[in-house]
């Protein structure tokens, strides 16, 4: 009760300062006609009976008015609530500015809806470029690295991995124009795993290689309701990002109780102040800063992906012990 008086002060209190100079002008009025009145020396009682007289017929009159000032402020606050749906339908105008600003606000919306269609007929021919251009470009990588196949020799395996990066690089592109769309191929199974992080360790076996460095990769005896393809993706870039910055001692892949993947490192670790930065999207940190081609794009890919597909992520590092990377794929019910 209390505060449904408190909202109807408040219109009241809108209401009056909305009418304010037609209540400064009865004022006015009132005070004119009282200099009248002392200028002739006339009895005041008339005049302060027809003052009263006026005051209540104000009140009254004020009292539909003010209702039906509240009533049209109720309705506008339920368009308001519905405006996410579609253009709602404007209460009549009940004057010329009303009207005009009726036709203002159809105005406004149409030129809304028409740069909405433009925003995406642009984001999807940038997509359908992107990915075009990601495609073709896949033609000439493959065909370098068939050429590179059958040379066993350092430079031939120092091109192969700068090739491999290449290769990355383009689905790292492709997927930040994916994740843009509103049309993301997400499709939700239950799958193995074990089989998807063995084929995120798979595409890396080469660089865990070329860095002779161990890998543990335990059992992983569940099953997750997720999307294939892009769970890989997001393991992929924790990967990608393990083995950058690790060059001595084994990167592990186990499961903690409640599906949680961990994936850690024995790596350089991240500083104190740059860990709770390291998920936007840019920013490289201490150690992108020291290695020079870092893009700051992959772990953003990499949260965005992960909050697309409802598994929440968390980071522990230590500087000079490594990172411990943990996602949650437990699906909540």
């Amino acid at each position: 009760m209390w505060n449904k008086k408190v909202v109807w002060g408040n219109i009241w209190l809108h209401y009056i300062r909305d009418k304010r100079k037609i209540l400064v002008l009865l004022t006015v009025f009132a005070l004119v006609l009282g200099a009248v009145y002392q200028l002739y020396d006339l009895s005041w009682e008339p005049f302060f009976y027809g003052l009263v007289l006026c005051l209540a017929a104000g009140i009254l009159a004020m009292i539909p008015d003010g209702y039906a000032y509240w009533r049209r402020h109720r309705q506008m606050l339920q368009l308001k609530a519905q405006v996410r749906q579609g253009m709602p339908e404007l209460p009549a105008p009940q004057n010329l500015q009303e009207e005009d600003d009726v036709q203002l606000l159809r105005a406004v919306w149409e030129e809304k809806e028409n740069c909405l269609a433009d925003g995406c007929r642009r984001q999807q021919e940038t997509l359908d470029y992107y990915t075009l251009w990601a495609h073709q470009v896949k033609t000439p990588i493959a065909a370098m690295g068939l050429l590179l196949q059958g040379q066993d020799t350092e430079m031939g395996r120092a091109l192969q991995a700068e090739l491999f990066k290449t290769e990355q690089y383009v689905e790292m592109a492709l997927s930040y124009v994916r994740l843009g769309s509103s049309s993301t191929d997400y499709v939700f199974r239950r799958y193995s795993l074990d089989d998807l992080v063995r084929q995120a360790v798979r595409k890396y076996a080469s660089l865990f290689i070329q860095k002779k460095l161990k890998l543990d990769l335990r059992p992983l005896d569940c099953q997750v309701i997720t999307d294939e393809k892009w769970l890989v993706f997001a393991i992929e870039q924790i990967l990608s990002n393990a083995l950058k910055y690790t060059n001595q001692g084994c990167i592990s892949i186990y499961q903690e109780p409640e599906k949680v993947l961990v994936i850690a490192d024995t790596g350089i670790g991240i500083i104190p102040e740059d860990l709770p930065r390291i998920w936007e999207k840019g920013f490289t940190g201490y150690n992108g800063r020291t290695d020079k081609r870092a893009t700051g794009i992959g772990m953003y890919l990499c949260r965005r992906v992960l909050e697309n597909l409802s598994h929440a992520v968390t980071v522990e590092s230590q500087v000079g012990k490594g990172t411990k990377v943990s996602i949650v794929l437990d699906e909540k019910t």
